[in-house]
């Protein structure tokens, strides 16, 4: 550590109330983005000397700042390690091995700070978290790289590895000074695209007028205030942060005092010390974004729609689709989204054999890596299992009970939509701040402890949803949404059918003696049938007179014989 670099943080920390460690880290983020300027200015033809600038910045965070020279141990050893793995160990089991190496090299790590209890304290655990993200998918890419392209998903063939990369381009992946502690997380093709600039490339035949504006020689855009808009938000989100966990903490709800408020009272307060926790990282998450966008890599093309840059390829939080969330799957889609898709993309669809939908075993393992990733708190854990529950039964809420609210073929509301809206809403939050309430306690005592002050509302509430949903309740529910559909189809039907009767008949084609003004009527019947009946009889006469004047001698046909003759001229029978 620098001499005297805590003097001003510990100053800092008297008038705030925040630790020296929390300060110092928000200090590195703020940091990172002038840092993330000067990194944006180092010339694209020279890539080598961004490697070597990352690599001196995150070095002096992790010595100069914060005296971790066990942290660089254990990143060294951890990359390293998979480096090693991905380069020397072929076949199928390659990237188990790398994430086997990789999740018990972290445990260890996690269990000597859990044994610490130093909360405040920052040590290497965070940042190293971010490592297992990006070096467990770095091995799976380097796996796909060996396999043939007709084998791969369109996600595995943009993201595979043919080669391995420069050590220097691989220290400068692992130790990109703007994600460095808290993400977000990436694979290593974004990161080679964005030191090569191929990032930037402008698609053939795009306007001149609609590309990204640069800075003289530069391809990458300009991105200074989509970076500070990012900055002004974090501070925002942070500021809030100091100001409610003054209010709503952990001390509020283990102590005495929370008892003395109502039962629908304590569940407010529960639902603001979420909020008050999700602001910090919100905050947080948002800085190191902002200097991420700031140094270009947060670039993700041209919106074809609008025709502006979007910078969200590393968006790790949406805060408002989080605090709106009206269901289970909205509110954790919103939610440490780049963790999401590595759960996702290297361990719920590669445990699932080709050609397969991923079931049972798949959630299980993904729940599983997600768990001993947080680390061994046995507050994470009743959070998690927990969370799955809620995830089955909003499941089946949705399935089963929204299409009641909406029309019988489920493409619009009814208007009692709103009300169905409104308390999925509400239980989804109250579910949520009940859930998560572990999380932030950590410990299994004061879990349980702030569980029971509520009456176990969101356990006995899965649980009697899970109940319902296992008895005869969910196939009643089926069948009175299949009669609703069926009696749908059957009105629709019968309008179909009325608006048929309703409408006029299809015009058919004029006859030779027809005009505009005899419209043919159906069954091919002209608009006057005794005019037409007295003109064939009138031509049967002529005809007869015509062969008299030629001496054959013929009678004027009479009853059977007269009929005949007229269907044979009209055509048709009388």
């Amino acid at each position: 550590m620098l001499p005297y670099i805590n003097t001003p943080f510990e100053y800092a920390g008297s008038l705030t109330g925040a630790s020296v460690d929390e300060l110092k880290l928000i200090f590195s983020f703020l940091l990172s983005y002038p840092l993330a300027g000067l990194l944006k200015r180092i010339p694209d033809a020279k890539p080598y000397q961004k490697n070597l600038f990352i690599i001196t910045v995150s070095l002096f965070y992790l010595v100069g700042l914060f005296d971790l020279w066990g942290g660089v141990r254990t990143i060294f050893i951890s990359s390293f390690g998979a480096y090693v793995i991905a380069s020397y160990v072929d076949g199928p089991f390659m990237p188990w091995i790398g994430f086997v190496f990789l999740m018990g090299h972290m445990s260890i790590n996690h269990i000597y700070r859990q044994f610490a209890n130093a909360p405040d304290k920052v040590d290497i655990t965070g940042a190293q978290m971010v490592l297992v993200m990006k070096l467990t998918g770095f091995c799976w890419n380097v796996y796909d790289g060996r396999l043939r392209q007709e084998d791969l998903a369109d996600f595995q063939k943009e993201r595979a590895l043919l080669n391995l990369p420069s050590l220097l381009d691989f220290a400068g992946y692992v130790l990109f000074f703007p994600s460095l502690f808290a993400g977000p997380s990436f694979d290593f093709v974004d990161y080679r695209r964005w030191i090569e600039t191929t990032m930037f490339d402008v698609p053939p035949g795009t306007d001149p007028k609609t590309a990204p504006r640069t800075r003289k020689q530069r391809k990458i855009p300009r991105s200074g205030t989509p970076a500070t808009m990012k900055a002004v938000f974090g501070l925002i989100w942070i500021f809030l942060f100091l100001k409610f966990s003054a209010w709503y903490n952990t001390n509020l709800v283990v102590g005495n005092e929370y008892m003395d408020y109502g039962f629908l009272r304590r569940i407010w307060i529960l639902e603001m010390l979420g909020f008050s926790t999700r602001m910090k990282y919100y905050g947080v998450w948002y800085l190191t974004e902002g200097a991420c966008i700031l140094t270009g890599l947060g670039y993700k093309g041209i919106d074809p729609k609008s025709g502006r840059v979007q910078w969200s390829r590393l968006e790790n939080v949406n805060p408002w689709g989080i605090e709106t969330a009206q269901n289970t799957r909205a509110y954790l889609e919103n939610w440490n989204k780049n963790t999401n898709n590595w759960l996702r993309n290297y361990m719920y669809l590669r445990v699932t054999p080709k050609g397969k939908k991923p079931g049972f075993r798949a959630s299980l393992a993904t729940f599983a890596t997600s768990a001993l990733w947080h680390g061994f708190y046995p507050g994470y854990y009743l959070s998690f299992v927990l969370a799955a529950f809620l995830q089955t039964v909003a499941k089946n809420f949705r399935r089963h009970v929204r299409p009641f609210f909406l029309t019988s073929d489920g493409q619009r509301p009814t208007k009692y939509k709103i009300y169905y809206d409104i308390l999925s809403y509400l239980v989804t939050q109250a579910a949520f701040c009940f859930t998560t309430a572990p999380f932030v306690l950590l410990s299994l005592p004061s879990s349980l402890l702030v569980w029971s002050r509520v009456y176990f509302y969101t356990v006995l509430g899965t649980a009697a949803s899970m109940a319902f949903f296992a008895s005869p309740g969910k196939p009643w529910l089926i069948k009175q949404l299949n009669a609703r559909s069926k009696a749908a189809k059957m009105d629709q039907q019968q309008r179909q059918q009325a608006q048929q009767q309703q409408q006029p008949p299809p015009r058919q084609p004029l006859s030779r003696e027809s005009t505009a003004e005899e419209p043919i009527m159906g069954g091919g019947l002209p608009s006057d049938p005794g005019k037409e009946l007295e003109n064939a009889v009138q031509e049967i006469k002529e005809e007869v007179e015509a062969m008299r004047q030629k001496g054959v001698n013929v009678g004027m046909p009479t009853g059977q014989d007269m009929k005949a003759a007229v269907e044979n001229k009209l055509g048709k029978k009388l």
